[in-house]
């Protein structure tokens, strides 16, 4: 049998709600894996849902620069929220945002060889670790192009904890910034549930089959039951079917569809987001403050 770690069954307790015991039964149960043991409580019941996403920790900013027919996201990390609000550190990230923006590397590789004054960008990162005194990395970024027809809307929530970049078919640069704030609070996966992979409806439906079984449904019933919690799991993750947070009576698709528009595509970086845990959710803190 696994040994189960205290660390082990905090974790999972964070991330699920559920009660110390039943945390430690999960993990025992499938021999420690995390994952596993959230499905396992979610198959029982005990658990609506992980909180995977709050799994953060390392700190710096994240930035959004638009030029025309090309925007680009980007996410710098430093060690410390401290670092974090230092001047240079900030011109640092600015200063390779608009780098990516100009160049458009092909990815992080091609990133970290571009020139600047400082020899390469990586070279140029490694100087600034050096004078910032904390470790200074390029984490990732994303390069959007749009036509002439298109439209780019962004939102940075406080300086760059988190940013928003959408790209909308038609509407206006207003109703494009009002998307990202949308996707800067709600923080969906897709545009649209077309685009969900195969794996996870699968897993999903093993999920909710489960638990409607440990629910004590009789058989034939199950079915019909899957196929609306399927449908109410599709609609929670799909941007254009949630309820528009600046409007609940209508989906974001609908918004957008009054202002002559509909979604293409949305980046959305949090910084440090899936590293490690981090206990504040600044998700819930961004869509507070645009419902102000």
């Amino acid at each position: 049998m696994a040994q189960i770690s205290a660390k082990q069954v905090k974790e999972l307790r964070d991330m699920t709600g559920v009660g110390m015991m039943d945390a430690k039964r999960a993990l025992v149960e499938v021999e420690g894996n995390m994952d596993a043991a959230v499905d396992y409580l979610r198959e029982k019941g005990m658990a609506r849902a992980a909180k995977k996403a709050d799994r953060i920790a390392a700190e710096g900013l994240a930035n959004v620069a638009i030029d025309g027919n090309t925007a680009v996201a980007v996410e710098i990390n430093a060690e410390t929220d401290f670092v974090a609000k230092n001047d240079k550190f900030q011109a640092l990230v600015k200063e390779i945002t608009a780098l990516i923006l100009e160049n458009k590397p092909a990815d992080l590789e091609a990133a970290l060889e571009l020139s600047t004054d400082d020899g390469t960008l990586s070279d140029k990162i490694t100087n600034a670790t050096t004078v910032i005194g904390e470790k200074i990395s390029l984490r990732r970024f994303t390069l959007l192009e749009k036509t002439d027809s298109q439209t780019f809307g962004s939102y940075i929530h406080q300086g760059g904890r988190i940013v928003a970049l959408t790209l909308l078919e038609g509407a206006d640069e207003e109703t494009a910034k009002e998307v990202a704030m949308h996707v800067a609070a709600i923080n969906p996966k897709y545009v649209s549930r077309e685009e969900v992979p195969a794996d996870v409806i699968e897993h999903e439906k093993k999920v909710l089959s489960e638990q409607a079984l440990n629910e004590g449904k009789p058989a034939n019933i199950v079915e019909k039951m899957i196929v609306g919690r399927l449908n109410k799991f599709l609609g929670e993750i799909s941007l254009n079917d949630q309820a528009f947070v600046k409007d609940p009576d209508v989906t974001v698709s609908k918004y957008v569809a009054s202002k002559n528009g509909s979604v293409l595509s949305f980046v959305r970086f949090e910084v440090g987001e899936g590293i490690e845990k981090r206990q504040e959710n600044f998700a819930e803190e961004v869509m507070s403050q645009i419902k102000q």
